[in-house]
């Protein structure tokens, strides 16, 4: 729980959390030998170094100090300086007040360490001058500047294997990162594949990758195939069941036309009644499995289904459509259009006009139909979508005879697209707001 927050950071994606898994040891492997044995190792060098240096710096010093005046000083100077490699000059009159040496000159500072701790009348030390050094030294006749070359104190290119393990690390963790990515590429291939199959789309796939990967995958194809079969087998049964009863009832609706008897109306409401039922059944049992998806004028599927409600007599208006709606959109229209006609018989069902509205998101689209109805308390709408579900103490059942399956049919049409169904309350109408939400 403690490290619950390191979630915000942490790649989303499989290809993401692979590659940090594959770069961080790196990176911490290179980090902790860098410190704890490369910066060390070229930190002993430099004082072993600064150690041969600090005795001709000695030397020098205590040969210029028995001078007996200056001009012997520096001819003394000036003969040991030669041979030694070094530029020396007396007096030195800019002589700085403090070591001056950048903060990340870790191997500088080991070299200052050593040579204060040799070398007798140490003076200030200049590390800023790219790879010459100077150092000055106090001497009876002034203070002295000796210069010589930083290769003499310090490892030529000290981080030069850093650099080289930087760049193999590299090269290494992405020839890894492309193997790591052929094996994981099945394991996408597969969730793509039932994702798809998820909103009622049958995409091409053969198992691939590794053997783990290949067994999921021909168990995804079996599953797969069994629910097509059953799909197939329940539009077969839907279909005669259809034909067996509609038939008799057709006989009975003509039978019952033809008497002239009070009770003869009351019985025909009774089978139109019993129509209604079977329809309502029928379209929640078979869905919309033979609706295919396709580029859809969403815009457009909305303007006609709200210009067939008005011409029925309802109130319904389509707020204006935002830009882009005219956009093709892979849907299933027909499933699309009986949804928002469920939504729109269930609002004018309870009140007296209804609102159609399309917004975009990110990464969704929203169909939303508001009412003036009483609307569903919150503690009731999980039950509103759930089928064969009646609130009648929410919802005047009085106004229109139902079985409880039209949210239930747009939920699962909703679900079929990868979206849901969503209620709440209409904060402009003051009554059930429905929205479909479904992916982009």
């Amino acid at each position: 729980m403690a490290f619950q927050w390191l979630k915000r950071y942490m790649p989303r994606g499989i290809y993401g959390r692979a590659a940090l898994i594959l770069v961080l040891p790196a990176a911490v492997l290179q980090l902790v030998v860098s410190i704890s044995f490369i910066q060390r190792h070229y930190e002993g060098v430099t004082r072993q170094m600064s150690r041969s240096l600090s005795y001709e710096l000695d030397y020098l010093s205590d040969r210029v100090a028995a001078a007996p005046d200056l001009e012997a000083a520096v001819q003394v100077a000036g003969q040991i300086a030669g041979p030694l490699q070094l530029v020396v000059r007396l007096p030195a009159p800019d002589m700085p007040e403090r070591n001056l040496r950048a903060f990340y000159d870790l191997s500088g500072r080991a070299m200052i360490d050593t040579l204060d701790g040799f070398v007798t009348n140490l003076g200030p030390v200049d590390l800023t001058q790219g790879r010459r050094i100077t150092v000055w030294l106090d001497t009876p006749h002034g203070p002295m500047s000796v210069t010589f070359n930083r290769g003499r104190v310090s490892a030529s290119n000290p981080h030069q294997l850093i650099v080289l393990m930087v760049f193999l690390g590299a090269l290494m963790t992405g020839v890894a990162y492309i193997y790591l990515r052929n094996q994981l590429r099945p394991i996408t291939r597969l969730a793509h594949a039932a994702e798809e199959f998820g909103k009622g789309r049958t995409v091409p796939y053969s198992p691939g990758g590794a053997t783990q990967v290949r067994s999921a995958g021909r168990a995804f194809l079996e599953m797969r195939g069994r629910i097509e079969r059953q799909v197939a087998a329940r539009q077969m049964m839907l279909s005669g069941v259809s034909h067996d009863l509609r038939t008799p009832l057709t006989r009975l609706r003509l039978g019952l036309g033809l008497l002239d008897d009070p009770e003869a109306e009351a019985m025909k409401r009774d089978v139109d009644d019993m129509g209604h039922l079977l329809d309502a059944f029928l379209d929640y049992a078979r869905g919309d499995a033979l609706d295919e998806a396709a580029p859809t004028d969403l815009g457009a599927l909305l303007t006609r289904v709200v210009e067939d409600a008005g011409r029925g007599g309802q109130v319904v208006t389509l707020q204006p459509l935002p830009d882009g709606a005219d956009r093709p959109m892979s849907l299933r229209p027909m499933a699309i259009r009986r949804a928002v006609e469920n939504l729109l018989s269930n609002a004018l069902r309870y009140g007296s006009r209804a609102e159609v509205t399309l917004t975009f998101g990110e990464r969704t689209l929203r169909i939303a139909v508001a009412d003036d109805g009483p609307g569903i308390a919150p503690e009731q709408r999980d039950d509103a979508l759930r089928p064969f579900v009646r609130l009648d103490p929410a919802r005047n059942q009085d106004r229109g005879s139902g079985v409880g399956l039209g949210l239930a049919i747009v939920s699962d049409i909703a679900r079929a697209h990868g979206g849901q169904l969503k209620l709440r309350e209409s904060t402009d109408l003051g009554g059930l707001l429905a929205e479909l939400v479904l992916p982009r």
